[in-house]
């Protein structure tokens, strides 16, 4: 296990050395984002003093107002993540279509981002974060994006909240890596990440009780109640993920009758999370089948999610399949 402290670089670059055949292009793709998190991360700091708070004026892909620290924030991954030549194309939740990076043409990864989730939270200064995936090239077209969340070769998010973390996954474990201002590094604050098999919190919008299609779903947050659990729901992914991954329970945002696929998208939000509670020692399920067995038709694809502990994913399963 590597020891606390250590820095986010020298802990990517001893993950490489445990493999002889490694080129050392995934150490440097997940160096560009470290460079892109400090500047948004810095950005997110003084979105009071700067005029980065509010609206853009624009509407994205998915139907949604574009604010200012949103636009701001996928135009720092853009940059950082073309300029390294790492990735062969990128996809981002806020562009209709994935864009080609002419220094990666031979590159061996992609990477698909949300740059700013929980953007609606921005104005009120509840934590948000970045959140990305990485998968293999397979190919020339959009079906490098179409890849099912098992094959991913790392993921994770980047958290900005009271203190700034970086959370990755490589696919042997999940490690947490803090931001330390003074020295300017994100510093090994969390090895081995371990969810717990059980949990006392859940947390889900009961505010769309009325319109969830599933009744189980109803029975199953009743039977919590009974049990003694605690809601908790933010209304920004990153931070409701990051809370069940470290203290345990279930994250849920259910399909229902306005959003019949769900609301969160396969490859920006859902895969990358449930990947990581997967290395954690958690489970994820849409309700029918594993968050990660999902084969992605559209690059901006939804599903209905549910993530955490084991314990409360079975009983989950046991009430809605």
């Amino acid at each position: 296990m590597a020891e606390k402290g250590m820095d986010l670089n020298r802990f990517i670059l001893e993950e490489e050395r445990k493999h002889p055949s490694a080129s050392g292009s995934l150490s440097l793709a997940l160096m560009a984002l470290e460079s892109a998190a400090k500047i948004i991360a810095s950005h997110v700091r003084m979105a009071g003093l700067a005029d980065v708070l509010g609206q853009a004026g624009k509407v994205n892909v998915q139907g949604e107002e574009v604010q200012k620290l949103d636009e701001l924030s996928n135009t720092v991954m853009l940059q950082h993540l073309l300029d390294s030549g790492q990735f062969y194309a990128l996809a981002s939740e806020e562009l209709n279509e994935p864009v080609y990076s002419h220094k990666g043409k031979d590159a061996k990864y992609v990477i698909a981002f949300d740059p700013l989730d929980g953007s609606s939270n921005i104005d009120v200064n509840v934590s948000i974060g970045t959140i990305f995936s990485i998968h293999r090239r397979i190919g020339d077209s959009v079906e490098n994006f179409l890849q099912e969340g098992y094959k991913q070769v790392a993921a994770g998010y980047i958290i900005y909240g009271s203190s700034v973390m970086f959370v990755l996954t490589t696919g042997n474990g999940v490690n947490g890596f803090t931001y330390d201002p003074a020295v300017g590094m994100f510093l090994l604050s969390h090895p081995d990440i371990k969810i717990p098999e059980k949990g006392k919190i859940y947390s889900i919008n009961e505010a769309n009780a009325h319109k969830w299609t599933d009744e189980g779903l109803v029975r199953y947050i009743d039977k919590l109640k009974e049990e003694g659990y605690t809601s908790r729901y933010i209304g920004s992914m990153v931070a409701d993920v990051h809370r069940t991954l470290i203290k345990g329970g279930m994250f849920g945002y259910p399909a229902d009758r306005k959003n019949k696929s769900g609301k969160l998208r396969l490859l920006y939000e859902a895969a990358p999370m449930a990947y990581i509670i997967k290395q954690a020692g958690g489970r994820s399920t849409t309700g029918k089948m594993d968050i990660l067995d999902v084969k992605p038709e559209d690059i901006h694809q939804r599903v209905p999610v549910f993530i955490g502990s084991k314990k409360e994913i079975d009983q989950l399963l046991e009430f809605i399949s």
